[in-house]
This record gives structure tokens, C-alpha cells and sequence, in this order.
């Protein structure tokens, strides 16, 4: 039986899958079992269809299901497991209470900060010009407004290649990690190297594919370069603009080096894009797939410019990858809400959307300025990297802390 629980910090759709991945490792959704339409079983759990829909998509990404026209989805033969223990899982992060007065987790911005009236000015627009038929299924690309506009705004800003009809729109950069993974696996790619320290939730993500990660050093100028060659993989992801957690931003000499790694060797760079929007002490750098659009592919989203909850991110891929992933996302049913996609476009179409950065950037450098200041004024003593772009710090202590005490300090 399976019970989703709202409220929780964590979407329905994640915890869906959770509920389908033990199923299927436990043995109890044998492979080859056929599932529960996405309408039927949204109806049976008393959630929305979308619900349903995602978690099939983010499964059948990851190679647990199977779609076939006329057999509906199945789990697929790959997960012919032996019955063994539920994996245990690590105890999901509480949401803050709903007293927290400041929320300052390092993966959100400042959701005050959505420009609420331009948006629904947006929407509006979006509603008032949209199709009939743009209310169906539509191309799995994604909206053809939308893709204008990201071409444009993408080669504006970032100095990426990136052509309205090279673009593919999907629902943030997990989905679209996820639709690379596959299709790397797909091509008998074995690994694919990560920073080390990187996202513990996106190596969490790519854990559930075929790929085996490959840890790479991160250190002040960024990824490891030669330490990446020697670990043989063909892929890596990486931050080069705003390295999470310790904030490094790829030195010009190790993005030289590392698009010539991709080169030489025939490999692929997959680039997170993680906060290129917002440097502060820095000229804005390109990205690396305005170097080599053929090597890098390029991932990002509108949730830390606007709002993760939006569900809106972009691939901007080399062309021998774009019609395998589009396949694969419209196999996997993984589209994207139409409504927000013209609203978005329309947003950047009326320069709404560089207002609204030109005014988060002021609010935010100014933040960060009483940040820095607060830190050397009370912990003087400590590290500070990667303030001069994103949104967080990274802070070092000069010497071993006792990490529970410190916590209990904080907590006091």
C-alpha cells in the first residue's frame, strides 16, 4: 500500500517513486509487472494525475520501467532482483517549522523576491494568446515561443550556441541530468566523473542510473583537470561557474584545459550552469558550451533566478544527443507545463525577466555584503570562499572543530 503524505518538505511525485523503487528492489513488483495507468492509479492514491505522470517519467528515465504502445508501462527486465533487504535510507532533511523566520538553506533562493505581478501579467498574456492546440500534449521540445526566447536569452547572457531549434526544454536540471545519464549509459558509457565535494542530492539522482560516479578534486580554481584524465571517464558534470558548495569558479586556464580533455579525447562535459546569473566582484564569464557547443552540453533552470517550484530548466545539447533525449523524454512522458512555459517566454519577451535579475542582484550583493562584514567582524578567524558569485559561502574553520558542538552551539 502505498501512502503519500503532504506537508512533508519533499514533492508527492518523490515520494512515489521512493514507494515503487523499494517495491520493485524488494521484489514485490516483479519485472515485467505492468502498472496501473497514470489517470488510474492518480485516482486510486487521490493525488493529481501530474503527480503520477512525473514519478512514471522519473522512473522510466532511470531504466526501471518500459513503455511499449499497447502494453502500457511495465518494470522493466534490468530489475530482476533478488529479494533482499530494503536498502535503509537516511532520514530526510524536516522541513523548517512554520515559525522559521529566515529560511537560508543553500539551495533556495529568495522566494519574496518572484515577481508575483509580473508574472501573472505573463500568464495573463500567455492565456489570452495561446492556441487550442497548445493545450495538448505538444512537442516534446518543448513551447516554440519558449525556445525562442531561451536562444536568444541563452547567446545574450551566457554566449552560448544555442539555437531556438537546438534547445530542449524540461522540468529543471534533475530531468534533464537524468535524460542525459540515460542516454550516456545507452552509448556503453560506464562513468561519469563528478566534483568531489559536489550536490549530494544530484549524485543521489544519478545514483538510481547506469552510470558508476567518479569522484574528481575540487580545489580554489576549480575541477581537477588532470586528476579527471586520470580517472578514464568520458563524462563529467560540473559547476564551472559557481562550484557547489565551495563556491570556485573555473579558472580560465582549467576551463581551457578541460574543453581540450573534451576534444581530444571525444568526451562530454555536462555543464550545470548552477548561478552564472549572479557574480559580484567578477566580469560575467561565458559558459563553456559557447567554447565547444559539440562537447559540453549545457543544463539550466529558473529556480534559483525565479523559483524552483516552477519546474522549467533547459538542455542545450550537443546535435548528435538532441533527438535521443527528446525521444526519451517524450517516452517517459516528461513534459512540461505548457501554460508556464509561454508565461516564461513572455516574460523575457517584454524584458520583465532582466529587471526582475538587475533588481535580485542588487538585493542579494547587498546581503552579501553584511554577510561578509557580520563574518569577519564574529568569525574572523575563519575561511571565506565563493562570495564573489552565488548564493552562498563557503566558510572553513582555522583549525578541527568539534562539528557536534558546533551544531549545539547553533541550536542554543
Amino acid at each position: 500500500m502505498v501512502v503519500l503524505q503532504a506537508g512533508t518538505g519533499r514533492p508527492l511525485w518523490e515520494q512515489l517513486c521512493d514507494a515503487i523503487r523499494d517495491a520493485i528492489r524488494a521484489g514485490r513488483l516483479p519485472a515485467g509487472a505492468r502498472l496501473p495507468s497514470t489517470r488510474a492509479l492518480a485516482a486510486d492514491l487521490g493525488v493529481s494525475r501530474g503527480v503520477v505522470v512525473d514519478a512514471y517519467a522519473q522512473l522510466a528515465a532511470e531504466g526501471y520501467f518500459t513503455s511499449n504502445p499497447g502494453s502500457g508501462t511495465q518494470v522493466s527486465a534490468t530489475f530482476q532482483l533478488p529479494r533482499v533487504a530494503p536498502v535503509a535510507r537516511q532520514a530526510p532533511i524536516p522541513a523548517p517549522a512554520a515559525t522559521v523566520e529566515f529560511d537560508l538553506r543553500a539551495e533556495l533562493p529568495d522566494l519574496a523576491l518572484f515577481p508575483r505581478r509580473k508574472w501573472v501579467a505573463a500568464t495573463r498574456d500567455a492565456m489570452r494568446d495561446i492556441a487550442d492546440d497548445d493545450l495538448g500534449y505538444g512537442d516534446p521540445l518543448g513551447s516554440a515561443q519558449l525556445r525562442s526566447q531561451l536562444g536568444s536569452y541563452l547567446s545574450r547572457v551566457r554566449g552560448a550556441v544555442a539555437a531556438p531549434e537546438n534547445v530542449l526544454v524540461v522540468a529543471g536540471v534533475t530531468q534533464g541530468l537524468v535524460l542525459l545519464a540515460g542516454e550516456l549509459a545507452g552509448r556503453g558509457y560506464q562513468m561519469l566523473a563528478v566534483e568531489d565535494p559536489g550536490s549530494s542530492r544530484l549524485h543521489q539522482v544519478l545514483a538510481g542510473t547506469r552510470l558508476q560516479l567518479v569522484p574528481v578534486p575540487v580545489d580554489r580554481e576549480g575541477l581537477d583537470v588532470a586528476a579527471l584524465a586520470a580517472t578514464g571517464a568520458r563524462a563529467v558534470l560540473c559547476t564551472p561557474a559557481h562550484q557547489y558548495p565551495t563556491g570556485a569558479v573555473l579558472s580560465p586556464s582549467r576551463r581551457s584545459a578541460l574543453v581540450r580533455w573534451a576534444m581530444e579525447r571525444d568526451n562530454l562535459i555536462i555543464e550545470d550552469d548552477h548561478d552564472a546569473v549572479f557574480r559580484w566582484d567578477r566580469m560575467p564569464m561565458g559558459c563553456l558550451q559557447g567554447l565547444n557547443p559539440h562537447r559540453v552540453a549545457l543544463l539550466g533552470s529558473v529556480s534559483r533566478p525565479l523559483a524552483p517550484g516552477l519546474r522549467l530548466g533547459w538542455i542545450v545539447p550537443p546535435t548528435a544527443l538532441l533527438a535521443p533525449l527528446v525521444a526519451a523524454k517524450r517516452d517517459t512522458g516528461g513534459g512540461s507545463p505548457v501554460i508556464e512555459q509561454l508565461a516564461l517566454a513572455r516574460l523575457i519577451e517584454m524584458g520583465a525577466f532582466d529587471r526582475h535579475l538587475r533588481r535580485a542582484r542588487k538585493i542579494y550583493r547587498t546581503r552579501r555584503d553584511a554577510l561578509l562584514a557580520a563574518l569577519e567582524e564574529h568569525m574572523g578567524g575563519w575561511t571565506v570562499a565563493g562570495a564573489a558569485a552565488g548564493l552562498h559561502v563557503w566558510l572553513q574553520p582555522p583549525g578541527e572543530i568539534d562539528a557536534a558542538a558546533l551544531v549545539a552551539a547553533a541550536a542554543a
